[in-house]
């Protein structure tokens, strides 16, 4: 499966974006979808992840209330709706596709469980 992330880019503090993740295949639904991020010097951290239908979403706490995560399977497509930005989110976001499911949030927090990793892609938020 290969991963196309995009939508990154340059916004000031309290502004918004929108990432997409698109998939090359047509079994997307197969899999939980996951996005994370990695700021200059630091190790690759669990942002959000969503279930295979969708209708589960995990988040981690620094960004509750301020992003979304969502999908279109009809489109291959996972999402993620980012608001009211903060310096501090400022990384290179990466989208992950694992097959393996469970009911624990913390499962899909380790990224050892994700199959397949898009290329990044970077966002700024200037203050």
């Amino acid at each position: 499966v290969q991963l196309q992330a995009s939508g990154g880019g340059w916004v000031q503090t309290g502004g918004s974006l929108r990432l997409s993740c698109t998939a090359s295949e047509h079994t997307f639904g197969d899999y939980n979808m996951a996005w994370f991020r990695q700021g200059s010097g630091w190790e690759r951290e669990f942002v959000a992840a969503i279930s295979r239908g969708g209708g589960r979403t995990w988040d981690t706490n620094s960004v509750k209330g301020r992003f979304t995560i969502s999908r279109d399977n009809a489109k291959n497509t996972v999402y993620l709706q980012m608001n009211n930005l903060k310096p501090e989110d400022t990384a290179v976001y990466y989208c992950g596709a694992a097959r393996a499911t469970s009911d624990y949030y913390g499962y899909y927090c380790e990224s050892k469980i994700y199959e397949y990793w898009g290329q990044g892609t970077q966002v700024t938020v200037s203050s």
